[in-house]
């Protein structure tokens, strides 16, 4: 056998991902486009609630006729096309991202400086979150049930809030020589809000003085803190990253990227004989629980108002098969091979950057624990759909068996008895408060949600 036919059955029998970049220049044009657009969704979407807002507002706009939603108190959305056929072609992603929450009797002061409690929300470093630019996002519920949103540190003249750190000539015992878990306690991650007293005969006097500046602006008091729903995200914008400016910085791209991906792709997708949903959920990052996480039942809502759109009998066998003959991309990220941490990784089943949108067939930890395992049939049909859809597209698992490992809503979607696979990009940094993606993953994914829905 010479050299040609060697290479020809090498690439006819070898599996093999690629570097989405190795493209033509109007390709390259067309990723960084998206990517403008995309970088604008996440500067506006800091929240759950901002992200159903947004899309519910995009949905007005870009709707075909016979489109309709649903929205679940605020933190849920689904975007939904009915087509002929029984079941739904439904692409699921979570919109909530790690954060620190402020707790429900959060204002103290100490040494004259005036601070909030925080709770972190999520897997975070803890590290990561001191002294960094951070913002106030959330609503503010009052005794008279009158609802206030309450947005700042986005602003060039917002001021912004921060979590003092230690300084490195006093930290030795206290932190330095601790293990970095110990380190770092969550409950004196604190933020300081401000340090002028409002009278200095006055016990609490900065306390007060923030306390005043608050019902000035906002018209609330201290026990209208107890029905908040306040956020500490990162005050930092989205950048392009690289001397190519290849790669996108971001806060909140797990799992904001996928839920971008989706929406784009359920408004731009042609007409298809099977309904298709865009699912957006809350709560995945601490376990999918609540009336909000996808183990509620907001998806049989979303099943039984399907079957109404098209005049079918609503009952629990009609449910049930509108379910079994569905097929779900749980759309979540996976974490690419950090070039400096390449050992937790086994190289042959990871993720990397700028390869493409990610199938994951499995997730959980150890052997598989707490993971859906998407049949081998369904995975054939998934990779059918992108390759004839020309969609560059890569496996992935979350790091070597016994390194550690994930979860997503996978799992729960799955229980429905609907063929789910994970189908998201690789990002680096994940959880941290500015994780990294690529432009050509970023629209690789929209291309892969695109032909899925149009299958």
């Amino acid at each position: 056998m010479n050299k040609k036919e060697m290479k020809k059955m090498k690439k006819e029998l070898s599996y093999e991902n690629r570097n989405g970049w190795i493209n033509s220049d109007s390709y390259k044009s067309e990723a960084f486009q998206f990517a403008e657009i995309y970088k604008d969704f996440l500067s506006q979407c800091k929240t759950e609630r901002e992200t159903v807002q947004f899309v519910y507002n995009e949905f007005t706009n870009r709707k075909k006729e016979g489109d309709f939603l649903i929205v679940n108190r605020g933190k849920n959305i689904a975007l939904i096309r009915v087509g002929k056929k029984d079941g739904i072609k439904l692409v699921a992603s979570h919109i909530d991202a790690p954060r620190i929450d402020i707790k429900q009797n959060p204002l103290f002061e100490d040494t004259e400086v005036a601070m909030f409690h925080t709770h972190y929300y999520g897997g975070i470093k803890k590290y990561q979150w001191f002294n960094i630019p951070l913002a106030m996002h959330g609503v503010v519920v009052k005794e008279n049930g009158e609802s206030v949103e309450i947005k700042v540190g986005e602003d060039e003249k917002d001021p912004i809030f921060v979590i003092p750190d230690l300084l490195p000539h006093l930290s030795h015992k206290v932190v330095d020589e601790k293990k970095v878990k110990d380190a770092f306690e969550g409950d004196k991650m604190n933020l300081i809000v401000g340090s002028i007293p409002i009278d200095k005969e006055e016990k609490d006097a900065v306390k007060l003085q923030v306390l005043s500046i608050l019902n000035e602006k906002y018209g609330i008091k201290e026990e209208d803190f107890i029905s908040a729903e306040l956020e500490i995200v990162p005050a930092l914008n989205p950048k392009d990253l690289g001397f190519d400016r290849s790669l996108i910085a971001a806060y909140g791209q797990d799992d904001r990227i996928c839920a971008f991906c989706s929406k784009e792709a359920f408004f731009n997708a042609k007409d298809n004989s099977k309904t298709i949903v865009a699912l957006m959920i809350d709560k995945e990052e601490i376990g999918s629980d609540g009336n909000t996480g996808a183990k509620s039942r907001f998806l049989m809502d979303v099943a039984i108002e399907v079957l109404k759109a098209k005049k079918e009998t609503v009952d629990f066998e009609s449910i049930s098969n509108f379910f079994r003959e569905s097929e779900v991309l749980s759309s979540d990220v996976n974490g690419a091979v950090n070039p400096m941490y390449k050992d937790v990784h086994e190289k042959d089943n990871a993720s990397y950057i700028n390869h493409g949108v990610v199938m994951t067939k499995f997730t959980g930890h150890g052997g598989k624990y707490m993971a859906n395992d998407a049949s081998a049939e369904f995975v054939s049909k998934v990779r059918t759909i992108f390759n004839n859809a020309k969609v560059n597209w890569q496996i992935g698992e979350l790091g070597k068996v016994d390194e550690g490992g994930g979860g997503t809503i996978a799992k729960y979607l799955a229980s429905w008895n609907m063929d789910v696979i994970d189908c998201g990009p690789a990002l680096l940094s994940m959880h941290s408060p500015y994780e990294i993606s690529s432009k050509t993953d970023l629209l690789e994914t929209y291309k892969a949600y695109k032909a899925f829905f149009e299958d």
